[in-house]
């Protein structure tokens, strides 16, 4: 007989949106049934944004060995044990995954149930053949995984994805990836500091989301230091020659990929090969049509509060076909738990979501761009500060870059977009600003530390004012005053 639960919420999925779905649920005091049928963390902290940054690091600090003689000090080039790059990847999600554990979750009042659950009904999850769930409330958070495109050889070939690539404990020799969006050229540039050839393929345009003047500033880079990066190449084949496979460990084998520019076929050989061209929502399993949930191709749709076309059921994160970040799973978390639990009718403010591309310089962005306010029918003004003129960054050196500030006639914060070092942690500052839908006024008149790159704000947003300096009625209006002593 089937075991049969009968928890208020049951959050199906344990990354980081099901996750804080079901902290925050168990500490209102909520009986909350978790259901994973892999690993907890999900893809971020096993295949995704802990390892990718983990390695990223490590590429960080073999380059800044590098660049040391800028500075005065000399060293040897460096020597890349990636045996230990891969230990320190893994002692990092290691070191988070208490966080996640099913332990935590169990001493916080949380079931977790390890399997795969499917809709019975439009009220009943099932896992496996021995639980029934019959809830309030359904939160699927099942998230993404790599969508792998249909190109012929691939999948003799052994490509390596994000879910394989850091299982890595020797360094490729060379590297060739297929796609040129946030994840292949975070993890190209990285191997590349670590000392792997590298070979980027792109269908159209590298990082085509963001905006092309920032993103022209990072390609700059990129190629500065070695990447072969190539746009509007359709690959054609994919031809794997004495493929032998250890694990995710590809080893003795050469890959090679023929593609076609616009002078023609041209072949590439490398010893990997990575595919990063982009996410699918994880919903095959679920059986979405017995719990009455509709999708829009391959993503749940959802409306602006997270339900789904079944009241019971809402859905977080890359699921629901939007942004494939971790923060924005936790943010619909957030609006999922105001919903359900507190009846509060809290919407998803798109705009308020930034977007982070950690590629060295990094490339953020948070609500509109110059050519979304465009379309929108804004009249803008478009704000910049260069990083050239900002003294912290000429004293570290890290000076390719500026921010980019959209806004309107009466300078309201439309967006902002931030290229060089630093931007994910500059662009929160803006992602305020866009939430409370600040007006320059409130930048101008900040207190920025000096020296600190925070400060390219507050130049950009001065130079709302500067014009108004020099407007007759202004200059007679100083000049009056100055009668006055």
């Amino acid at each position: 007989m089937a075991e049969r639960l009968k928890p208020d919420i049951c959050v199906i999925g344990a990354g980081s949106g099901g996750l804080s779905v079901a902290a925050a649920a168990a500490a209102f005091g909520v009986s909350v049934v978790l259901v994973e049928k892999g690993q907890m963390g999900g893809d971020c902290l096993n295949t995704g944004c802990v390892p990718s940054k983990s390695l990223i690091a490590a590429g960080k600090h073999a380059r800044a060995i590098v660049q040391g003689g800028a500075f005065g000090v000399a060293a040897p080039p460096p020597e890349v044990d990636f045996g230990k790059v891969h230990a320190h990847i893994h002692g990092v999600i290691a070191a988070i995954a208490p966080n996640d554990s099913k332990e935590r979750f169990a001493g916080l009042g949380v079931t977790v149930i390890a399997g795969v659950a499917r809709f019975k009904d439009r009220k009943t999850v099932v896992v496996g053949n021995g639980i029934e769930i019959r809830a309030r409330r359904f939160v699927i958070a099942t998230g993404s995984a790599p969508a792998v495109p249909p190109i012929p050889g691939l999948q003799a070939a052994q490509y390596l994805t994000n879910e394989t690539v850091f299982d890595l404990s020797t360094r490729p020799e060379h590297l060739i990836v297929i796609g040129a969006g946030p994840v292949g050229l975070e993890l190209a540039q990285a191997f590349r500091r670590l000392g792997a050839a590298v070979t980027v393929l792109e269908a159209a345009l590298p990082l085509a989301r963001e905006d092309p003047e920032c993103v022209a500033v990072v390609l700059e880079q990129l190629r500065r230091e070695g990447i072969d990066l190539r746009q509007a190449v359709e690959v054609v084949r994919v031809e794997g020659k004495g493929s032998q496979i250890s694990g995710s460990q590809i080893a003795g084998s050469q890959i090679v990929v023929v593609a076609r520019d616009a002078g023609g076929e041209v072949t590439i050989s490398g010893s990997h090969l990575l595919v990063a061209t982009g996410r699918r929502a994880n919903i095959q399993e679920l059986d979405l049509k017995r719990g009455g949930i509709r999708c829009v191709g391959d993503a749940i749709r959802v409306n602006q509060g997270l339900k789904t076309s079944n009241r019971r059921v809402y859905a977080v994160g890359d699921v629901t076909g939007g942004a494939p970040f971790t923060h924005a799973a936790n943010y619909h978390a957030g609006i999922v738990i105001r919903n359900a639990l507190f009846r509060q009718g809290a919407k998803v403010n798109e705009a308020a979501i930034p977007r982070v591309t950690f590629t060295d310089p990094e490339l953020a962005q948070v609500g509109l761009s110059e050519a979304q306010a465009k379309v929108r029918g804004y009249a803008i003004r478009i704000l910049r500060w260069p990083l050239h003129e900002n003294d912290r960054a000429q004293a570290e050196r890290t000076t390719a870059g500026h921010i980019k500030v959209v806004t309107d006639h009466r300078g309201n914060i439309l967006g902002a977009t931030i290229v060089g070092a630093a931007a994910g942690e500059l662009i929160t500052t803006w992602t305020l600003a866009i939430s409370q839908r600040l007006n320059l006024r409130a930048f101008a008149g900040i207190v920025v530390p000096y020296p600190t790159l925070a400060e390219i704000g507050k130049r950009a947003a001065i130079t709302y004012f500067t014009p108004g300096l020099t407007r007759s009625w202004v200059r007679r209006i100083v000049g009056l005053l100055r009668r006055f002593g």
